[in-house]
């Protein structure tokens, strides 16, 4: 509360919404991210739930978005064992290599850049998105 009595509203809190990422199982659902790039860029994260490395990439991802995430940018998750097909439906569209767990940014139907394994760090992600 304030000296009026009145709480005090942190207008930082509100403004720092939490972004959050949307998983994606279905080629239809991919191919719709796809359209959708051309006009916002995508983040798609490619991750294995029987990893660690991938375990330590999801962290690092969800870390970003609960900071300051790019608000010009959606962000996604494709779990590359339970959603098979539209990880390798990714690999093929894009034309990168499969890798696990693997970062790509997307714009206009076309991959601008990606990393993998270790090298998926918030740090990483914020140098590149923002």
């Amino acid at each position: 509360m304030d000296l009026d009595g009145f709480m005090k509203h942190d207008r930082r809190e509100e403004d720092a919404k939490l972004a959050e990422w949307r998983e994606i199982t279905s080629i239809e659902e991919w191919d719709k991210v796809m359209s959708d790039s051309a006009s916002r860029q995508v983040i798609v994260l490619k991750h294995s739930t029987r990893c660690p490395v991938s375990a330590s990439a999801l962290e690092e991802y969800e870390a970003y978005l609960a900071d300051k995430p790019n608000p010009d940018t959606d962000y996604y998750l494709v779990k590359v064992i339970e959603s098979r097909p539209v990880s390798n439906k990714i690999a093929e569209d894009l034309g990168v290599v499969h890798q696990s767990p693997q970062m790509i940014l997307v714009k206009d139907g076309k991959a601008v850049w990606n990393t993998s394994h270790w090298s998926v760090t918030k740090k990483h992600m914020a140098a590149v998105l923002d």
